[in-house]
Parts: structure tokens; sequence; C-alpha cells
């Protein structure tokens, strides 16, 4: 988002292997896509990631965690992010996009990314 609005979206579908993944991996899976695929806006910039989903905000508090969640959480150490959680019917935008009827329940994630611009007004 930039003032206020949104400037990007992406998605993809999961591999066959991901559609096995609990729920929290899946929200965890979006944002570590999200923050690949705009990498070289992000990095070195401060964002914020807003989630429908609380257990992504708890990563870096976990005491155990498997291989492929220590991946993601180096990946997340390399950018500098403040994960918050966003309740899905607030966000009006993205539930018009991720909650097609139809789908199945819990398949769907949604991750909207806001960077600021800290040199903006400094002229």
């Amino acid at each position: 988002m930039q003032h206020g609005k949104v400037i990007a979206y992406a998605s993809r579908q999961l591999n066959p292997y991901e559609v096995n993944y609990p729920t929290h991996d899946l929200v965890l899976e979006a944002v570590v896509f999200a923050l690949k695929i705009w990498r070289h806006y992000l990095y070195g910039e401060s964002c914020d990631v807003f989630t429908d989903h609380k257990s992504p905000k708890y990563i870096f508090t976990q005491r155990e965690l498997n291989m492929r969640q220590t991946r993601w959480l180096e990946l997340l150490k390399d950018y500098d992010t403040n994960i918050q959680y966003h309740p899905g019917k607030a966000n009006i935008v993205a539930d018009a996009l991720s909650r097609k009827s139809g789908m199945i329940a819990g398949r769907c994630s949604h991750v909207c990314i806001k960077v600021f611009d800290l040199s903006a007004g400094q002229d």
C-alpha cells in the first residue's frame, strides 16, 4: 500500500505438497512469497505486513520450529518487517479478491504489504 492505496497484487497456485501444509504455514508462505517477489523494493526499507491470521505474529517467539519454518524465519530476518494482524472482515478489498464463492475454506491467504517512504517530505 502506498498512501493508503494498493499498488500491486500477487497470487499463485499451491504446489501439490503445499496443499497439506497447516494454515499457519500457508500464511507464512504467502508472506515469504510476497517478500521474494518485491525484494528489490523492500530490501532496506521498513515495511508492515498485514495478514488476516494471528499466527505469523508469533513466529519470532516460537521455541521449536521445523526446518521449513526456520528457513522462512531466516529470510524474514533479512527484512525490516512488522507483521500485524488485520481482521479479514475489515479488509474489504482483499476480501473480494481472495474469498470467491466455491473456494476451499482455509486455503486462500492474502498479504498486504505497506511500504513507508522515509525520504518523502525531506526535500
